[in-house]
């Protein structure tokens, strides 16, 4: 019986053995089996786990850092063997005995581990930071810090900054290498390959489908995953092989010269479509902004007459500084009134005139009848109910080559009627919609113009963002044009412009004007809009004012410097990309939007917002 129990034992610690030792020999086993690349994988995985079981905290530095704002802690070579190979207490020792001389001195090194490196662990290790004599750092793909391990770095010198800058302008070129074997590729697909290479071509399929799923959006080299060196490399060599299997280099060449140029045709087409798109999305009216003018108009309908009559008084009084903008945007005269207030110093001699049309007029005084300008004195005016245009002009309008409304519309044009409009003044500052008035402009009003009658800022200097030339819209090919006007004479911009109004009535230049337009509609002299009739109705009569009165560029891709519209007086979004579209520049929408009450209840209810 003794003898039974005996083998019995003998049997139940034999299993547990064998329970014991099998694993390990299954790991040992497929640890064989792994290659280099896949063995330094997962030690580097290992370390990964390892760290962040680490009471210490770790953080990884990106190859694309311009710079180290803090100290540098990194782990040396030595440090990142006794992470990977020493068991748990000898971390707890290391870090006690690091942390007591860190105390001492910053440039101690931690002892201990196994000092001994496979070949895995030295292919990791060579990855790791190196630094140069003279104190540069090379950023390697990733580098692993240690808090108990610090050493500190001086700040980076000009050299290395710029060093840093060019390696981050070439993060892409692994991508774009990428991508051009990928294209490489496609095209050997599309060509009949000689002979029998079915597996060679499902060979580069395969390939090619690897490489795109492993670039999918990537734009950086950082974001490619590991995996992507290995199947470039795998890429490369179904390339080569395709290329040995095909000799027709002039059919290759014909096949990439008809891929070019349908890529270029599909290129022009896509422009094309953008621009048309772009000009339809600039004339098209925000769903937030219509809901808006329909609140405003409905709720208007429902006051008194008398509160209706508010904004119908005189404000002719010369010795105040009076500004009018013509607009049929709601939102776009809120910004122009409220920016002009605000930055103001006597905002109670300041006198605003608004004019728009009869289908918009109710909802703009609805508007300042609910916001008032404080102080300030609003005027709203409806150009409509006032007999300044002739009565061909409105046709003479329709027939301008324009599809845009709002090019050809009467309020586009009302400005050149300005004395007939406010015949009791003697000066005024003509505002487009699209502007935003950021510092004070009453010494405006004590200019001495010498007699001219327009005061703006100049856009004929060759190179600046703002630059136009006068031949670009008017056609100097017409014997009466070149004759009368100069193509090399200098340009201005509207949306910001002092009028001397009595000057302009002794001149009589919107006779002048009228006579212009109808000559130009009839023989179309000149594109349509405002701006080509404006510098010939005031050729000779406009007085420059200095380029921070009006900061233009904003409305377009125009590389207009940033401390330029800081220090502007006013800045004008001219061009379609208009401030409360989505179209809208992103970089200069916040100069526009601070001045937008984002959190009144009429923007909130139409879904207007910031």
């Amino acid at each position: 019986m003794n003898q039974i129990r005996r083998w019995q034992r003998i049997l139940i610690l034999s299993l547990l053995l064998l329970s014991v030792l099998a694993p390990i020999v299954f790991v040992s086993n497929r640890l064989k089996s792994i290659t280099s690349v896949d063995r330094g994988e997962f030690i580097e995985e290992l370390s990964d786990i390892t760290y962040k079981t680490d009471d210490l905290r770790l953080t990884a530095i990106e190859q694309d850092e311009e710079g180290l704002k803090e100290p540098q802690r990194i782990l040396q070579d030595q440090e990142f063997n006794s992470v990977v190979s020493s068991n748990s207490s000898d971390r707890s020792n290391d870090t006690v005995q690091s942390i007591e001389r860190d105390k001492t001195s910053f440039h101690s090194e931690i002892d201990g581990g196994n000092n001994q490196k496979t070949k895995e662990e030295q292919a990791v290790i060579s990855q790791q930071t190196t630094l140069s004599s003279n104190a540069e750092v090379k950023f390697p793909a990733r580098d692993i810090q240690l808090n108990r391990k610090i050493e500190f770095r001086p700040p980076s010198g000009k050299s290395e900054k710029n060093t840093r800058v060019q390696l981050d302008r070439a993060t892409d070129e692994r991508v774009k290498e990428i991508r051009d074997k990928i294209i490489q590729a496609k095209a050997y697909l599309n060509l009949a390959l000689p002979g029998n290479n079915s597996q060679i071509v499902k060979e580069l399929r395969v390939r090619t489908k690897e490489l795109e799923r492993a670039i999918g959006d990537v734009t950086k080299d950082k974001y490619l995953p590991k995996s992507s060196p290995n199947r470039l490399k795998a890429m490369e060599a179904a390339l080569y092989k395709v290329s040995r299997a095909f000799h027709n280099c002039p059919a290759i060449a014909t096949k990439l010269q008809a891929m070019t140029y349908k890529t270029e045709e599909q290129v022009r087409a896509q422009k094309k479509q953008a621009a048309k798109l772009m000009q339809l999305a600039a004339r098209t009216t925000p769903k937030g902004l219509h809901c808006l003018s329909m609140r405003l108009t409905t709720e208007y309908f429902t006051l008194d007459h008398e509160k209706r009559q508010l904004f119908q008084q005189s404000y002719n009084n010369p010795d105040l500084y009076h500004y009018v903008v013509f607009s049929d945007n709601v939102l776009a005269c809120a910004v122009v009134v409220n920016s002009t207030i605000s930055s103001s110093k006597e905002p109670g001699k300041i006198v605003f005139h608004v004019v728009t049309d009869s289908l918009n007029y109710p909802a703009i005084s609805m508007w300042f009848l609910l916001n008032p300008g404080g102080r300030a004195s609003i005027q709203i005016l409806n150009i409509d109910e006032m007999n300044v245009f002739p009565l061909e002009h409105a046709k003479l309008l329709m027939m301008q080559n324009s599809s845009d409304p709002r090019i050809i519309s009467s309020l586009n044009h009302a400005r050149f009627h300005l004395p007939e409009i406010f015949p009791g003044l003697n000066k005024i500052v003509l505002f487009d919609h699209d502007v935003v008035v950021q510092r004070d402009l009453s010494r405006l009003w004590s200019l001495d113009m010498k007699g001219k009658v327009v005061g703006a800022v100049e856009t004929c200097l060759e190179g600046e963002p703002s630059f136009q030339s006068m031949d670009t819209v008017i056609n100097f090919s017409d014997a009466w044009v070149a004759q009368k006007f100069d193509p090399k004479a200098c340009t201005w911009a509207f949306g910001m412009n002092l009028f001397d109004l009595e000057a302009w009535r002794r001149q009589d230049l919107t006779s002048v004007y009228l006579k212009y337009f109808e000559l130009g509609v009839k023989r179309h002299l000149w594109k349509a809009g405002s701006l080509p009739i404006g510098w010939l109705t005031f050729y000779g009569q406009m007085y420059p004012l200095e380029k921070r009165w009006n900061v233009v560029g904003l409305g377009h891709e125009s590389g207009v410097r940033a401390r330029d519209i800081e220090k502007a007086a006013v800045i004008h979004y001219d061009g379609i990309m208009k401030p409360w579209l989505d179209i809208g520049i992103e970089k200069y929408k916040r100069y526009w939007n601070i001045h937008v009450p984002y959190h009144h209840p009429y923007l909130q209810r139409c879904n207007i917002h910031d």
